[in-house]
């Protein structure tokens, strides 16, 4: 019996030694990101999940937050402030470590983002920036818009030369918007001053919208030589429109995005060209950015993604 006893004692004291070394072997070899990052859950607000847009800056957030093992809770607001609000309660609620916020009403997220403050969950903002006097977001991950902006002038002026009338289908209430069409004019005076802008109308960033938007500054601008989509949706609105009054061809259309659709209607020439924006990117800065929030450094207040072109 006392033999059988020691034999289990020195079996126990070996597979103690073995843990031990397996142990101290793992400790010594660098861990992983996602083994450093813990386990952390961060609550994720699209304003539209609909647009190709969006699921490509989700997709680019969702492969980055796999490297450091964060859950990402991903919800769409539809385009509604309501419902963007109540999912900040939720997030809140369920306790996440981290809020991005892509706002579909600039002005009136900031109540919302102040909720959360006193949660002390931190904000963070991707394409689309809060302009609200409430609440603190800690980073802004976004394209360059005024720069985007600029491009998307510079290919008017390629395509209109030193002269001519443009219009803009703008969404004005939009902070990234605002910063396209200050961009675009600016690079109308950079690169083509005799070009001017004739009509600015807000065409809601909705296709069917801009369709009707564009009909009637047609009606208003018989000899308009190029339009601004201030997105793909109202650019490819722009092209029906056009193409119903019989003038494919002969008005250039610029959008902002470079979609895979409004890549086709480029090849196809019913578009000149786009600013184009690289929305994985965006998402995979802005998960970066929370992961430097969370290893407690201190990350820029803006982080800015630059803008490209794209044409046939």
């Amino acid at each position: 019996m006392n033999s059988r006893l020691l034999c289990v004692a020195l079996c126990a004291a070996l597979a103690a030694c073995s843990n031990s070394g397996s142990s101290s072997s793992s400790a010594s070899s660098a861990p992983s990101a996602a083994a450093s990052a813990g386990s952390k859950t961060i609550g994720v607000s699209i304003q539209n999940r609909e647009a190709q847009f969006y699921q490509s800056m989700e997709s680019g957030m969702k492969a980055e937050a796999a490297k450091y093992g964060y859950s990402l809770v991903v919800v769409d607001a539809n385009r509604d402030n309501a419902k963007q609000q109540s999912q900040v309660e939720d997030f809140i609620s369920n306790k996440v470590d981290a809020i991005v916020l892509t706002p579909y009403d600039s002005t009136a997220i900031g109540s919302a983002i102040a909720e959360a403050n006193k949660a002390n969950i931190p904000v963070f903002t991707a394409d689309i920036a809060s302009t609200s006097k409430l609440g603190t977001v800690v980073a802004h991950i976004a394209s360059d818009n005024v720069q985007g902006g600029m491009q998307a002038a510079k290919l008017v002026c390629q395509a209109v030369g030193k002269s001519g009338t443009v219009a803009i289908l703008d969404e004005p209430e939009v902070t990234s918007v605002q910063d396209r069409v200050r961009g675009f004019k600016q690079g109308l005076q950079t690169y083509c001053p005799g070009v001017t802008v004739v009509a600015d109308v807000d065409a809601g960033g909705e296709r069917a919208k801009a369709d009707s938007s564009m009909s009637d500054v047609l009606q208003s601008n018989p000899g308009i030589k190029a339009v601004f989509g201030i997105n793909d949706d109202s650019a490819l609105g722009a092209v029906s429109a056009i193409k119903a009054a019989g003038l494919t061809g002969k008005i250039a259309v610029v959008g902002y995005d470079a979609t895979p659709e409004a890549q086709s209607a480029i090849k196809a020439g019913t578009m000149y060209g786009d600013a184009i924006q690289y929305p994985d990117k965006i998402g995979a800065l802005t998960i970066d950015t929370i992961h430097e929030y969370f290893a407690g450094k201190t990350p820029p207040k803006v982080v800015h993604v630059p803008v490209g072109t794209y044409t046939r």
